[in-house]
């Protein structure tokens, strides 16, 4: 009985999904394993085998989904590789537009797939010329897009795919009638993909006029934050924020940062205050030069930019898998924006923190982002510098353990012990790495949890339901003392912007 019940249960589970069992090419999922990626997401789940099977598609799923591997897999499966150009995407952004060229080639490397990304500020030769060497792919921006069709630089394009990716963003940067205008010039005979994180009535109507009989794919709301990124947020004062990030950062065991700003202004204050404080720190946003721009993004992606300090329409098109930590220096002014920032960190199947610093008075925002999200935040306290010294105690103690001995350092101690005795030699070395151990800022920052309380509940706030345990109903994160984070601020003493390496091809202009 036991065993037909269990043979039982086995029959009605449902099966597990891999990219083995998509029906895509050995050269294919041998780049897939490379990446790191072991299951599909969801919308890859369900847009894999629908573009395999040559279908039209709107996909609503929100940045760090893997919507880029939801088209670009079953695209690169399909193809023909007869030295035409077989896929075209469009994106918003420059960097967007880069991003996603690097993700196909990489995806499509073991194939021998070439692509070129077009966007303004380049020559039009250089960029047809690299067309014209036998791209399979052209990733474009929609400006240059369409002034290359409207002169009649190329000939014979007739892409067997087209994709508009982060559809509602080009709609909020004024390139719907571009993006209309596009599609006059492309065959009608084509399979025609659009993905979008929302889908207002404009996004609905393109995708009818230019779509035939598509499918619908739509993550749930359960689904639109990462269940691999911690969610907190620290209530301070207004006069607080740089002090709270600073030491934030100093607490927190970071690899690569995003800092959200709501200005451009801000990004460049912010970028030079985390710079002066030792953080390999440089700004992102429109009013910068597209060479300083590049500079910036070639140096994130190297390790030259630690912190990378953006406004959100400069940082939409940055995808890189190693962001540990995004912090919005604000709370974003919609949920939407929400999603897009916290998306950067936790990709591709790794851990991530994002961490918002709210004042008393943006509680409501937060409430409604919580509501429209379906996301769960914790409160969390800013540790004080008594909680960081006690942590970078613990963290001397490891590194001594893992510190190589080098042959020189037996000549170093056997000079010391001429005069002093070794318990002293030791007491003064850890001394000196303590004095090295510089925190900044006032001993305490934020709002106690009594005081807190208090505002909270005339604030009306009583019903706050953030986090696990604590005084308020709301519940904190952390001791009474107002302890929180760990691990040790190992920062770059320098700052440096670094290079931009682009793709295939750089092409841009100023309309983009």
């Amino acid at each position: 009985m036991q065993e037909n019940a269990q043979t039982e249960e086995k029959q009605n589970e449902e099966p597990i999904i891999t990219f083995d069992s998509l029906g895509l090419k050995p050269e294919i999922l041998k780049s897939v394993k490379f990446a790191g990626f072991t299951s599909p997401s969801p919308i890859q789940e369900q847009a894999i085998p629908l573009v395999l099977a040559g279908r039209d598609m709107v996909g609503q799923a929100h940045t760090g989904t893997g919507k880029t591997a939801a088209f670009a897999l079953p695209a690169l499966n399909n193809m023909k590789l007869d030295g035409s150009v077989e896929l075209l995407v469009i994106t918003p952004t420059r960097e967007l537009a880069t991003q996603v060229s690097d993700e196909i080639f990489k995806y499509g490397r073991n194939l021998g797939v070439k692509t070129v990304t077009v966007y303004g500020g380049s020559s039009y030769k250089r960029q047809l010329d690299l067309i014209s060497r036998g791209a399979s792919v052209v990733v474009a921006t929609p400006g240059r897009m369409l002034d290359i069709l409207k002169r009649g630089m190329l000939n014979d394009f007739a892409p067997s795919m087209v994709v508009l990716d982060e559809a509602d963003e080009m709609l909020d940067m004024g390139f719907l009638d571009d993006i209309n205008e596009i599609f006059s010039y492309l065959p009608t005979n084509r399979q025609t993909l659009l993905f979008s994180a929302t889908m207002p009535q404009p996004i609905k109507t393109l995708a009818s006029r230019i779509l035939q009989n598509p499918e619908f794919i739509s993550i749930t709301k359960g689904e639109t934050t990462n269940s691999d990124i911690e969610q907190l947020y620290y209530v301070i004062d207004e006069h607080e924020r740089d002090d709270a990030i600073i030491r934030l950062m100093d607490s927190e065991e970071t690899d690569k940062t995003v800092v959200f700003c709501r200005t451009k202004s801000e990004v460049d204050r912010l970028a030079n205050v985390l710079s002066n404080a030792g953080y390999l720190a440089n700004g992102l946003h429109g009013d910068m030069e597209q060479r300083q721009r590049e500079t910036v993004i070639k140096g994130f992606k190297n390790n030259a930019v630690k912190v990378l300090v953006a406004t959100d329409v400069a940082a939409r098109g940055i995808h890189v898998n190693n962001i540990s930590h995004v912090f919005n220096y604000h709370i974003p002014f919609d949920p939407e924006s929400y999603v897009h920032r916290i998306g950067r960190t936790g990709r591709a199947g790794t851990k991530g923190k994002a961490i918002t610093l709210l004042t008393p008075l943006e509680f409501k925002e937060l409430q409604r982002i919580k509501k429209k999200v379906g996301t769960s935040m914790e409160h969390a306290f800013v540790p004080s510098k008594t909680d960081l010294r006690e942590t970078t105690v613990d963290n001397i103690v490891k590194n001594i353990e893992n510190q190589k001995i080098y042959d020189e350092a037996h000549k170093v101690l056997d000079k010391l012990k001429e005069d002093i005795d070794e318990e002293t030699i030791m007491f003064k070395l850890i001394s000196m790495i303590l004095d090295k151990q510089d925190i900044k800022g006032p001993s305490s920052i934020g709002i106690p949890a009594d005081k807190l309380t208090a505002i909270l509940e005339r604030a009306g706030k009583r019903n706050d339901s953030h986090g696990r345990g604590g005084r308020s109903r709301g519940g904190y994160r952390g001791n009474r003392n107002r302890s929180g984070g760990g691990g040790s601020g190992n920062r770059d003493r320098n700052r440096s912007g670094g290079g931009y390496r682009g793709n295939r091809s750089s092409s841009n202009r100023h309309r983009d």
